[in-house]
């Protein structure tokens, strides 16, 4: 699916973002050992944009994940509606797996 595509990429952009967000970090820490007005306003500057991206692709990234679990649950409660005996019966049937696994210890 599409869909399961985009969390692995975002995730590695999320990724590349928060290295960003540590390099300029550094950056921002040396040049204020040197005390450079001017180049600590651009560092800081760079330092708050590549922030403010990682925190716009992690909130990308939350928005696909809160919309996957809820498409997830809806067509759970769906085929539950659609077919109550068969999960019944799969539900009881991992429970007795489950209550065997557990007695066998």
């Amino acid at each position: 699916m599409k869909t399961n595509e985009m969390i692995p990429k975002s995730f590695d952009r999320l990724m590349g973002q928060m290295r960003s967000v540590i390099n300029d970090a550094e950056k921002l820490l040396r040049t204020s050992e040197k005390q450079d007005e001017d180049a600590f306003k651009k560092a800081c500057a760079t330092f708050e944009t590549t922030l403010d991206n990682a925190k716009a692709e992690l909130d990308d990234m939350e928005d696909s994940v809160v919309e996957k679990v809820r498409n997830a649950a809806h067509t759970t409660d769906k085929y539950v509606h659609e077919h109550p005996w068969n999960t019944l019966a799969t539900g009881a049937f991992v429970g007795l797996l489950a209550g065997l696994m557990i007695t066998r210890k």
